[in-house]
């Protein structure tokens, strides 16, 4: 069996660290793998190839802001990528992101459907049934073709044009008719938005978790680290994760929020910040910011630290950060976000209304109270959550796809 994976990064963030451990598994169980990939820095690990230089992304980046049209262009690449494919002949090709200016979505699903290609794709976040937004908040448009897009700006980056409504009907026209895809979705939460979708509601989707490296993220003895960081052993600890620490009020991660927990919970309480952040930022004391942690071990300690960790997002389709937190004994409390309450162990989080600082506070309180047994809390999650669980579902996803292919 031969599988051709397609995603935006290789080993980088959460959707390029899943296909490089998916990938490197996949070789370990003896099935040919190979990973095609778009930005950021070139691989060394072997069957990894880039296919659109960072300039060649950036003018199309550009382009898109002018067209309106966020998953068109891209022309070489695709056609570097058609050719990689027909060059390989895999028995599944395995699409995961393809977000960030280095493939046509369309062209690319059009010929998949065309060449009868089994494909398998994982739904991370919502534009491939949208056909613009990542995250589709509060709007409805994606259900009845979009246009007149109240978020354009934000969206699709537009710098003139509402193209929303033809990306919509290009990316449905690309899908109909598509007779050997399987979806994958990383939440309950997701799968259940793409059945309202008029793009994917017909095709079959199975819910699969995203997989943690549970030889990284687990319980450890961080009594140094806690020294380093000259935290007090009586004070209580919170983590909080985020690509970038953004505390304006229309925050999409919700940094704002944590400024606020930081001034209720008040010194007893010690909250550590992982993301970028503006070195203009004004904070409470009791806040410490480590910036970017590219390290997942240094992550991985930073969760175990920790006594919860927090998560205020407006939305979010899975939650690595909720996973990873578990699978360090490490409990988690936050806002209801769609996908984190329910791909979370419920026993060992709480969940309240967006915006609701009160409670927020209050199940801090609660949580901080009453702990868990750290090892409990990992024993559980790594069974949910562990790579080898994501594996083996996704082997037999390959598996029943090609039996169904070769039965049409």
């Amino acid at each position: 069996m031969k599988i051709l994976h397609v995603n935006n990064v290789y080993d980088y963030g959460s959707t390029g660290k899943l296909t490089a451990e998916l990938h490197r598994r996949l070789m370990e169980h003896g099935i040919d793998s190979v990973v095609y990939y778009g930005r950021q820095k070139r691989s060394t690990a072997p069957n990894t190839y880039k296919i659109c230089s960072e300039w060649y992304a950036k003018a199309n980046n550009l382009r898109s802001r002018i067209t309106g049209l966020m998953y068109g262009g891209c022309y070489i690449s695709t056609r570097h990528l058609i050719q990689a494919i027909m060059k390989e002949k895999p028995d599944v090709v395995h699409l995961q992101c393809l977000n960030g200016y280095f493939v046509n979505i369309y062209k690319l699903i059009t010929f998949l459907k065309k060449h009868h290609i089994p494909t398998v794709l994982t739904l991370h976040a919502e534009f491939m049934y949208t056909a613009n937004c990542g995250y589709a908040l509060d709007c409805n448009r994606w259900q009845t073709g979009c246009g007149y897009c109240p978020r354009l700006r934000q969206a699709t980056k537009s710098y003139f044009l509402d193209r929303t409504a033809t990306s919509w009907k290009n990316m449905k026209q690309a899908f109909n008719g598509f007779s050997n895809l399987q979806l994958t979705s990383v939440s309950p939460w997701l799968k259940e938005r793409a059945a309202q979708a008029p793009i994917l509601q017909h095709f079959p989707n199975q819910v699969i978790y995203n997989g943690v490296n549970t030889e990284v993220f687990h319980p450890m003895d961080t009594t140094q680290l806690r020294k380093q960081l000259g935290i007090p052993v009586n004070t209580s600890v919170l983590f909080y994760a985020a690509p970038f620490f953004d505390i304006t009020p229309d925050s999409f991660k919700g940094g704002h929020h944590i400024v606020e927990l930081a001034k209720r919970l008040g010194p007893q309480v010690q909250i550590l910040v992982a993301g970028r952040y503006n070195r203009s930022l004004n904070y409470p004391a009791n806040i410490k910011l480590l910036g970017y942690v590219s390290n997942q071990q240094q992550l991985a300690a930073y969760y175990a630290l920790a006594d919860i960790t927090v998560l205020t997002s407006k939305k979010e389709t899975f939650s690595m950060i909720c996973a990873e937190s578990l699978c360090c004994g490490t409990p988690v409390v936050g806002f209801e976000a769609g996908a984190p309450e329910q791909i979370s162990l419920s026993q060992y989080s709480k969940f309240c209304k967006y915006g609701d600082i009160t409670t927020l506070t209050h199940f801090v309180q609660e949580t901080a109270a009453h702990l868990p047994s750290r090892r409990e809390v990992a024993l559980q999650a790594q069974q949910v959550y562990s790579l080898d669980t994501m594996v083996k579902q996704f082997i037999n996803c390959y598996h029943n796809l090609m039996e169904k292919s070769h039965a049409l």
